[in-house]
């Protein structure tokens, strides 16, 4: 019996050990199914999605969170295909080799039936962009198929208003650009030859982007450092630093009627100079008057081992020189009263970057501090002051520069050889743009609004007259198909009709019609009126299905067509948005929908 019993025990505990071991079996299965996640193994991608969607439906908790704010949603990216981080909870990546339309292979990765190529392929066959991001720790990719951005549209547009979209250009800061020129207060541009040449469109650039900043901008901080009166304002000590053989005394002009500071300081002194200590900002004015050839230096602490740069304004014409930690701007004689208004950044930058070829070289340095401001020769210095911005003062010397430098046939001739590509004829210096027209009208209706000078609208109405003329007489007209008027950014033969140059012209005929009343803006508004009706009858050509056009060359020459890069295609929207609320005509609403959905991969519709 005992025997029996120890059998019995020995059976029932085996029993029991296979029935607990059965039970731990089904309770793992259970546990790593839950594990799993929501999708079933032989899912494909769209039927992963289509349960995932249907799970957020049936879960409340879920539909919460994806309705919170996008800075919420972003703390916890979700993980998709049964992965977090590089642990596979579902099924695993196997390497697979891609054939591409029978040419060439690359190496994919399989998960199922879902096939994966890299994005550095993906990227340049269908030219799209994407990065790794990271937000709370959290990495993410983001794709975009296109770079560029559209601007919400200010409506109605006025004259008088912001122009485009441009408080977001920074003219000076390009590469192409030499340097802003001490002698003119304009950039110099590279765009086209290393020599550097004043480009009429980047000038009208330069000068509406910093009256468009001027009106979306808050005012400055500005600190005043010289006044040359007895009791400053501002409270602060004057501290000026007059070493042996030199000379500073308040004098009263009368051209200024007021004090200013007369300084004497021979070339072989180190000159007289003012503390000046700022931190903060970065654009100094004075006004300045030479008796002699002198120069007004600035020194600099920058970021480059707090080495300390002097930027010399010297009274030459000298565009640019740097040697050393020294850079040096000729900024004319100067020998009335005029104000030099300067950004040191810009000027630091341009002449640590200066070089022999079309771009400046990129470079890291910045200024940190604004520590003295020197002065040689015989003059006088007043109204010394440091700003964050000056940007009216880049708006005048813009504006002024146009009245200066138009010439007796109402144009700004570019003074540069430009080649627009094979089949057309180069443009030989001395050429017209109407985009440069059309930018300079742009910018004068303001100053003469600002102002109430005649001497920018009667530069506006005159820089009419290149419209009317076509490009074999040195105008800008082409005619397309014998029937629509066109004012050609390039006057090529044959015609090119570059459309956001057209629609830069056509802005600022608008500009001037609208400013310069029925009798005086009667031609401008024909012009525009005619230009219009070709807009209207010509857009469709520019639009590709999936992108927009930059010019007709396939048409006049029988080439490829040569397609708009992103940032020119939202050009082109932008501009239709703003003619849009000074033309009620549907077909620019219809455009800006329908070319604003290619930047999001959007295409026509095929047959």
């Amino acid at each position: 019996m005992r025997c029996l019993a120890a059998r019995v025990n020995y059976k029932t505990l085996i029993i029991i050990c296979a029935l607990f071991t059965l039970v731990m079996v089904l309770l793992w299965n259970r546990c790593s199914s839950d594990r799993a996640g929501p999708f079933p193994r032989s899912l494909t991608g769209p039927e992963r999605r289509a349960a995932a969607a249907a799970a957020s439906e049936s879960d409340p908790a879920r539909q919460q969170s994806e309705e919170a704010s996008p800075q919420e949603q972003q703390k916890a990216p979700p993980v998709a295909g049964g992965f977090n981080g590089n642990k596979a909870l579902g099924l695993k990546y196997e390497e697979i080799d891609c054939l591409i339309n029978d040419e060439h292979t690359v190496k994919g990765r399989r998960e199922g039936n879902e096939v994966f190529l890299p994005f550095s392929w993906v990227e340049k066959y269908f030219e799209v962009y994407g990065k790794i991001a990271q937000y709370d720790g959290y990495d993410r990719f983001e794709f975009s198929h296109s770079y560029s951005k559209v601007y919400t549209q200010r409506a109605p547009y006025h004259p008088d208003g912001v122009f485009m979209s441009f408080e977001g250009y920074n003219v000076e800061v390009r590469d192409r650009v030499k340097c802003i020129s001490g002698v003119e207060g304009v950039p110099l541009s590279t765009q086209w030859g290393p020599q550097g040449y004043f480009y009429p469109i980047q000038i009208a650039q330069y000068g509406l982007s910093h009256y468009s900043k001027n009106l979306t901008e808050k005012p400055p901080h500005i600190e005043v450092y010289e006044t040359a009166e007895e009791k400053d304002k501002t409270g602060r000590s004057v501290d000026w630093t007059v070493p042996k053989g030199c000379s500073l005394s308040t004098v009263s002009d009368k051209a200024k009627f007021t004090s200013v500071k007369q300084f004497v300081a021979p070339e072989n002194t180190e000159g007289v100079s003012l503390q000046l200590g700022n931190t903060r900002d970065f654009i100094i004015s004075f006004d300045l008057k030479f008796i002699t050839n002198g120069s007004v230096s600035v020194v600099l602490e920058t970021t480059e081992k707090n080495q300390l740069f002097t930027v010399h304004y010297v009274s030459n014409t000298q565009l640019i020189a740097f040697k050393d930690r020294d850079i040096y701007y000729g900024i004319g004689p100067r020998t009335s009263w005029s104000t030099v208004t300067r950004d040191l950044v810009t000027d630091l930058r341009k002449g640590v970057g200066l070089s022999n070829t079309k771009a400046v070289k990129q470079t890291k340095i910045m200024p940190k501090r604004v520590v003295r401001l020197v002065a040689k020769g015989r003059g006088f210095l007043d109204n010394i002051t440091i700003s964050a911005t000056a940007h009216m003062a880049a708006f005048f010397a813009a504006s002024n520069w146009l009245v200066r430098n138009q010439d007796e046939r109402g144009g700004w001739p570019i003074m540069v050889t430009r080649k627009l590509g094979e089949g057309f004829k180069s443009l030989d210096p001395g050429w017209y743009s109407a985009m440069a027209q059309g930018q300079a009208i742009s910018t004068l209706v303001r100053a003469y609004l600002l102002t109430k000078d005649h001497a920018f609208l009667s530069s506006a109405l005159r820089a009419t007259a290149p419209y009317k003329l076509p490009s074999e007489q040195r105008g800008v007209k082409a005619v397309f198909m014998n029937r629509h008027d066109w004012y050609e950014e390039y006057p090529t033969s044959p015609s090119s009709f570059v459309l956001n140059g057209f629609m830069y012209s056509l802005i600022g005929l608008y500009d001037l019609k609208e400013t310069a009343g029925e009798k005086l803006g009667k031609e401008a508004r024909v012009l525009y009126e005619r230009g219009m009706e070709s807009l209207k009858a010509m857009l469709p050509l520019y639009d590709t299905g999936s992108g927009t056009i930059y010019d007709l060359r396939h048409f006049m020459l029988g080439t490829a067509p040569n397609l708009a890069r992103w940032d020119y295609h939202t050009t082109h929207i932008n501009q239709l948005q703003l003619l849009s609320t000074i033309d009620e005509s549907p077909i620019f609403k219809e455009f800006v929908k329908r070319w604003k959905s290619y930047l999001r991969g959007g295409r026509a519709k095929h047959n």
